[in-house]
């Protein structure tokens, strides 16, 4: 039944046909999506992403059939290294994953550490990989980690991730030992600040999200986030104060694509399926072959309902009636969702089917603009000035 799903899904990814109007309003502007995990994906298993590849969401020729010239390259890392060296081992080893792919192809790649760089890039044809750091792990209470960090070209700190670390409680993590942010996390706010990397607020937990808002100088950005009006209960998604709160603070919250975070149906799915799993992992353990087959029947029997490319149009509608068209973007997380993105959207190739759903929505071609990369770099450029500043 797996393999007939997929089939199944195939076939209507290809019901999505953008038009030409669409597919050059893509083409002939930025467009940044805030997260992409291609560098832990070839951590796992090497790919050259510069040549077409049979695994993943993400390569270069999708990327140009897509439009796709600024995406963020999620350096993450995962919450099981929190608190050790090897933590900040994998996040330089992740960066040089990146560097190593412009090295492989530097008339097709550049590293991007500025709104500057990603602009003159564009006009010379070439894919920008701005960075950004999913899990602030890495930094080990540590300016100095911060500074390095920041040298080597992150441009946006992800908090915490799945777990509390030092800097932030996660919004996965029933513990609340800090209820928010560390002391260490509040005095890292305001060094990213002043150094000019990103905020980032997405997997925080709603209290660290509201003392980050009343702690930065400069707005915020949710990289990877959708919306709990669609997901009621899912913490890691924000709910309408926060994202109220974060229009008042300036920022933006780039849209995930993968149908648990956008759809309930698919949500309660994966809640189902996870519950069962555990059980499965406690009575034969995590890595276990009892564990492995346990999830393959479960999906064959039970396939993921996936969401559709409406759905995600949905929460860019609601963000938009919410807090207005300049705090919303794409944040897709390819790479990082697995076999969960939502039929038209399967892969990197496909961003001219979304800018055709927003044409048919009714939005116009300036307010797709500041959707495509208007609002992120308003929100890059703002920190790089208060940066500049002090």
């Amino acid at each position: 039944m797996a393999s007939a799903l997929l089939c199944s899904s195939a076939i209507a990814d290809t019901a999505y046909v953008a038009s030409e109007k669409a597919k050059k309003l893509t083409y002939d502007n930025i467009l940044i999506d805030t997260h992409i995990d291609v560098p832990y994906r070839l951590n796992k298993q090497w790919e050259d992403v510069t040549q077409a590849t049979e695994n993943g969401d993400f390569d270069y020729p999708r990327a140009k059939q897509g439009g796709l010239n600024a995406p963020f390259m999620s350096i993450y890392v995962p919450a099981s290294l929190d608190n050790s060296a090897e933590s900040t081992a994998l996040a330089d080893k992740l960066i040089d994953f990146v560097e190593a792919i412009v090295g492989r192809a530097p008339d097709k790649f550049a590293i991007a550490k500025s709104t500057t760089d990603v602009e003159q890039q564009f006009k010379q044809g070439l894919i920008s990989l701005p960075m950004g750091m999913e899990n602030g792990s890495p930094i080990q209470g540590s300016l100095e980690n911060l500074k390095h960090f920041y040298e080597r070209g992150i441009r946006y700190i992800t908090l915490a991730h799945s777990q509390s670390n030092h800097i932030s409680d996660s919004s996965y993590d029933i513990r609340r030992q800090w209820k928010g942010l560390s002391p260490f996390g509040k005095e890292l706010v305001v060094e990213m600040n002043k150094i000019g990397i990103l905020v980032d607020i997405s997997h925080v937990s709603d209290d660290a999200f509201y003392q980050a808002v009343e702690i930065s100088k400069v707005p915020l950005i949710a990289s990877h986030s959708s919306l709990r009006a669609f997901t009621p209960g899912f913490e890691r998604n924000m709910d309408d104060d926060m994202i109220k709160a974060l229009g008042k603070n300036g920022g933006v919250i780039q849209i995930n694509f993968g149908s648990t975070f956008v759809s309930k149906i698919a949500r309660t799915w994966s809640d189902a399926f996870s519950k069962k799993r555990k059980e499965v992992e406690e009575k034969e353990g995590k890595d276990s072959k009892e564990t492995e087959k346990f999830s393959k029947s479960y999906t064959e029997k039970n396939p993921l309902p996936y969401a559709t490319l409406e759905t995600v149009l949905d929460h860019i509608d609601h963000v938009v009636k919410l807090i207005g068209i300049d705090h919303v973007g794409i944040g897709s997380d390819y790479d990082g969702v697995g076999d969960t993105l939502p039929i038209g959207l399967k892969d990197v190739s496909t961003y001219p089917n979304l800018v055709q759903g927003l044409l048919d929505r009714g939005y116009s071609e300036q307010d797709i603009v500041k959707i495509l990369s208007g609002n992120l770099l308003r929100v890059w450029r703002a920190t790089e000035e208060y940066a500049a500043a002090h």
